[in-house]
């Protein structure tokens, strides 16, 4: 079990280091941060699972489930918020973007 809990938190940081390479190389906020929220809940949640597979005598397992139900929950709640908060600031989409759902949306409140 020892081995196989290695290889998933190994997976879980390959992940997370390809997020934080993704977010280097995207070109507006909006695209960071869509890399950087699926890379980091996917590979947060492999590094959790590694970690809790590892180690399983240590009893810890139901704690990590909760870890990984709290991160599955507020990732993409806490990503949909920023983007909305930079949309309504102004941030620019890149000139490579194809669409832009809110662009007529002058509402300046947070839905």
């Amino acid at each position: 079990m020892d081995i196989l809990g290695s290889i998933i938190t190994l997976l879980g940081s390959i992940v997370l280091l390809l997020g934080a390479l993704g977010i280097l190389r995207m070109p507006d906020v909006y695209n960071r941060m869509q890399a950087g929220t699926k890379a980091t809940t996917l590979g947060t949640i492999l590094f959790l699972l590694g970690i809790s597979i590892g180690n399983y005598e240590c009893g810890c397992f139901g704690k990590i489930i909760i870890l990984i139900v709290f991160v599955i929950s507020t990732n993409p709640v806490s990503s949909n918020a920023i983007a909305r908060a930079a949309h309504f600031t102004g941030t620019k989409l890149t000139s490579k973007s194809v669409k832009d759902d809110l662009e007529n949306d002058n509402r300046k409140e947070f839905i």
